[in-house]
């Protein structure tokens, strides 16, 4: 990506779970009920990678009721996918519970962040003309974001190519997964002038601290060059101490890039306050 800096670009972080028990006591106060959680969750984090839309189809009112809970926030919801759309038999011919799936979220309305496509691992480039049929009947009004996981797709130049550019004139971005044994799904490439990271952690093994630190650099590079939006997902093993890597990397963008990005705050004094 070559362009000019944008001067207000836009930064959200986030986990891709708000329901932590784990996080009771550190983030969320003593004695917090699990159905909670997202009250406080929003406090803490300006955006979720939203898992739940993968394994079932929410109507509008569930919907809204999430919403709500980030009701005078910037606070994106960005839903993945239903699987039954993604991982079972063919992308194409599922009108109905696409259109299902696309009212559900319709409902987050001004929190609807991208919406997260995941094609199985055993989704290979031998299937890219369903794969773009499909794309291409998706609605041009929401932003989307593709993830392929086959290794195909990055392994063979002429393949990934063609995958970047159907994705560029389609609008849809390209998600960057970083994890350990899968090096080519951190492939740094960018279809739009907005990125979507799904970072796994290893609990805070020193890694993850130079490693966050080299995508400091790399998105401070991104934003120079015009980088609109960025959505950066944190992920754990141990998701217990997702908190503390997010305050690390906000910490981090705000020296680095100048980036003001909303970050944990750990809860001081519980004990005695409640014991």
């Amino acid at each position: 990506m070559k362009g000019k800096a944008v001067k207000h670009p836009v930064v959200y972080m986030g986990c891709a779970k708000w329901g932590r028990p784990e996080w009771v006591g550190k983030i969320y106060p003593l004695k917090t009920k699990e159905k909670d959680f997202l009250d406080h969750y929003v406090q803490h984090y300006n955006s979720i990678e939203l898992n739940a839309t993968h394994y079932k189809v929410y109507g509008p009112d569930a919907i809204k009721k999430w919403a709500d809970k980030a009701e005078g926030k910037d606070f994106k919801f960005c839903p993945k996918m239903y699987k039954g759309i993604t991982h079972f038999g063919k992308l194409t011919g599922k009108d109905f519970i696409q259109d299902e799936f696309l009212k559900g979220i319709i409902a987050f309305k001004e929190h609807l962040g991208p919406v997260f496509i995941q094609v199985s691992e055993s989704f290979s480039p031998k299937r890219k003309n369903e794969l773009f049929e499909y794309l291409k009947s998706l609605p041009e009004d929401v932003q989307f974001f593709l993830e392929v996981r086959h290794t195909e797709w990055f392994s063979n130049n002429d393949i990934a190519a063609e995958l970047y550019n159907t994705l560029k004139k389609l609008n849809i971005g390209i998600v960057i997964t970083d994890t350990a044994g899968r090096r080519d799904c951190a492939h740094m490439h960018l279809t739009i002038p907005k990125t979507f990271i799904r970072y796994v952690g290893n609990s805070l093994h020193k890694s993850d601290y130079t490693r966050i630190n080299a995508w400091v650099e790399r998105i401070h590079y991104w934003l120079q060059n015009g980088l609109k939006e960025l959505y950066f997902f944190m992920h754990m093993h141990e998701e217990a101490t997702s908190p503390e890597l997010s305050i690390y990397l906000a910490d981090k963008l705000y020296k680095v890039c100048g980036l003001n990005v909303q970050k944990p705050v750990f809860v001081t004094n519980q004990k005695g306050l409640f014991e």
